[in-house]
């Protein structure tokens, strides 16, 4: 995540801590996960606005991707997600 989207693990925990809405499963067939992919939009604590991607596995969080969410990533999780 770091070297592609610039955002570091702790950031990750950070969105993690602040979830204020819900999670989300990614429905879209081309990333049909089993367990399922889930996804959220939370702050880090200095603001920064990510979209997290991860399975739930053997009691763990296994994060697939972490980026800043777009304007239409946030629509979506507005509508849906809180």
């Amino acid at each position: 995540m770091r070297t592609k989207h610039n955002v570091s693990e702790a950031e990750v925990r950070e969105a993690f801590s602040n979830i204020c809405g819900q999670l989300l499963i990614d429905t879209r067939e081309e990333h049909a996960t089993d367990p399922p992919t889930l996804w959220f939009v939370a702050e880090t604590n200095a603001g920064r606005l990510l979209k997290v991607i991860f399975i739930h596995k053997e009691g763990n969080n296994v994060v697939k991707s972490a980026y800043d969410a777009s304007e239409k990533i946030q629509a979506i999780y507005n509508k849906f997600g809180k």
